[in-house]
């Protein structure tokens, strides 16, 4: 079945960097674009950054242009989350996404604190 694995978060001073990945199964995972999400508490879900099924056609929220880089591995079945220059706000779970023909299907998600 399709399964999507998040992880690298953690908890990291504001101005550090943390690399987040998305490990994927259970589908032809270079045939689609993924994304990345993130929730804070009392928020509603925001996406992040988005990445085409060849590695081309990345886009940012305009909170993270030029700090987060999106990235995938299509040998490894992995999507990755490069973030520098994190700051407070970015505290948040972040969760790996993609749409396929079958469904909507989600990360379980890994926390991203940055506090000094």
């Amino acid at each position: 079945q399709v399964q999507l694995v998040d992880s690298g978060g953690g908890l990291v001073q504001p101005g550090g960097s943390l690399r987040l990945s998305c490990a994927a199964s259970g589908f032809t995972f270079g045939y689609y674009a993924v994304r990345w999400y993130r929730q804070a508490p009392g928020k509603e879900r925001e996406l992040v950054a988005s990445i085409g099924s060849a590695g081309g056609n990345t886009n940012y929220a305009d909170s993270v242009k030029g700090r987060f880089t999106i990235s995938r591995d299509n040998a490894k079945n992995t999507v990755y989350l490069q973030m520098h220059s994190l700051r407070p706000e970015d505290t948040a779970v972040y969760i790996c996404n993609v749409q396929l023909l079958t469904g909507n299907y989600w990360g379980q998600g890994t926390q991203v604190t940055v506090s000094s």
